[in-house]
């Protein structure tokens, strides 16, 4: 019996299923696990080349920084704070976090994902820019809505809200950013399947949004009276994750 990956359990047409296995008693087909294909590209998925992509018009606030990546060996674009990027097709979405967050959001079934970058909770006076994360994450959103993404299928991973400055942990400015993405997500019902946030690091994220596997690394920070107490090895807690969620290491 040949297995295909849209339909695992199914025999091939025509064909009798195995002996002793009456057809109302076969196992239903179950939803693919989203990690079950997570890898950097994929297959049928378009890939535009680096001109295509500089060539294309942007929105306001849409990231336009393309540039072709030696580590993925892939076309990228950097988001950078107040920007956003949603996408089908195949390429990477990066960008550099300190207090900052990073929503990547991905939907599972049209196979579209994208990334804001914000730098407050709020705006004042009504202030409606994506720098502040009210705004950003409802541009987010709708725009992934726009190519195809449906509320009940989206997922997120979150990045960010690190107190990367030795001398200004009192602001809090990274804890508050990451109790809002937290609870704008729980609100929106858009469930959070992995996150790597707060803690003293800048982060550099990379995002595939066909596939929605994210990868993070932890960059040097700026506390020195931590470096000392620092071990080696360690990288096996330094992401957390949730059941459903893939963030790897690079």
């Amino acid at each position: 019996m040949t297995l295909t990956p849209n339909n695992p359990f199914s025999s091939p047409r025509g064909m009798p299923l195995p002996a002793g296995v009456d057809r109302r008693q076969a196992p239903r087909i179950q939803p693919v696990s989203p990690n079950a294909y997570n890898t950097a590209g994929a297959m049928g998925a378009r890939t535009s080349t680096l001109e295509e992509l500089k060539q294309k018009s942007r929105k306001a606030g849409e990231a336009s920084f393309f540039y072709f990546d030696h580590h993925f060996q892939y076309n990228a674009v950097k988001v950078l704070p107040g920007e956003y990027f949603v996408a089908d097709e195949n390429l990477v979405i990066m960008t550099v976090l300190g207090s900052c967050i990073a929503a990547c959001i991905w939907d599972s079934r049209s196979l579209v994902g994208g990334m804001n970058h914000f730098m407050l909770p709020e705006g004042e006076g009504g202030d409606s820019s994506g720098r502040y994360g009210s705004y950003a994450m409802e541009l987010l959103i709708n725009e992934l809505m726009k190519q195809g993404a449906r509320r009940e299928t989206m997922q997120a991973k979150i990045f960010g809200g690190g107190a990367v400055m030795a001398n200004f942990t009192t602001m809090n400015v990274g804890e508050r950013n990451t109790k809002f993405v937290r609870d704008y997500l729980q609100t929106e019902r858009i469930p959070v399947v992995s996150e790597d946030v707060l803690d003293i690091y800048p982060r550099k994220v990379c995002f595939f949004p066909v596939t929605g596997k994210a990868m993070v690394k932890r960059l040097a920070h700026a506390h020195p009276e931590t470096m000392a107490q620092e071990k080696r090895g360690s990288v096996a807690t330094v992401v957390q994750t949730t059941a459903g969620g893939s963030v790897d290491l690079f």
